[in-house]
């Protein structure tokens, strides 16, 4: 059992490491951003229990990491996924640009788990974290865990003062999640296969750039946002 247990979590560390070391082909992220499309739909499909209306309206760009993996054992443990990112323009939500997901993390966690992580970035400071190439979240941007739900609290004002927002969502159950030291780099390689060599996540998020094949994101945002 021991043995079976320490050739599982070896296995799943490989995959963290393995998703941002694979170059993916225009299909692969496509998938990818529909993915995202996907759960962010599913979170906002029940109202009682998904991001306010009050915080999403608010929100300058919103990032969402479909079925990252997470695995530990001995109090240390690892994460990584793939993830997209859209943000407002004049003309509306952005196409995506691509991110991953990694970092280390410390604690009592134990065994491999799957987790769908939101970002919202709530003002300018926000979204320039998300122009760098390379950022940690709570390190160069304020985190804090997001209110659920259509009655969000009173702290909600207080949490609004982050420039970032996360949640997760693990096992069917959506909450807000302070999630700190994760770090976020922009994937060329899915950049790449969608736009083409050499264009930034800016010229992306900025709107001076776009893709058809990847509107199904930016037009779920557009559904439940104003």
């Amino acid at each position: 059992m021991k043995l079976r247990f320490t050739v599982n979590f070896a296995w799943a560390l490989c995959l963290i490491l393995a998703t941002n070391a694979v170059a993916f082909d225009k299909a692969d992220a496509v998938k990818q951003s529909n993915k995202a499309a996907t759960v962010f739909k599913e979170i906002m499909g029940a109202p009682d229990k998904a991001v306010p209306d009050s915080v999403l309206n608010k929100a300058v760009c919103i990032a969402v990491f479909p079925g990252v993996i997470k695995a530990g054992v001995l109090g240390l443990g690892g994460r990584g996924g793939r993830g997209v990112a859209s943000c407002r323009t004049k003309t509306g939500w952005s196409s995506p640009a691509f991110f991953d997901l990694k970092g280390g993390s410390l604690g009592p966690q134990i065994g491999v788990q799957s987790t769908d992580f939101v970002f919202l970035f709530m003002n300018e400071k926000g979204m320039s974290s998300l122009l760098k190439s390379k950022f940690e979240v709570g390190g160069d941007a304020s985190v804090a865990a997001g209110p659920v739900g259509r009655q969000a609290g009173a702290s909600t004002d207080l949490r609004l003062n982050a420039e970032i927002l996360s949640y997760s969502r693990s096992k069917g159950l959506f909450a807000g999640l302070e999630l700190k030291g994760a770090v976020i780099t922009l994937d060329e390689s899915d950049m790449e296969a969608i736009y083409g060599k050499g264009v930034t996540g800016e010229a992306v998020l900025k709107g001076s750039k776009s893709s058809t094949a990847v509107a199904t994101y930016p037009t779920t945002l557009k559904r439940y946002s104003k």
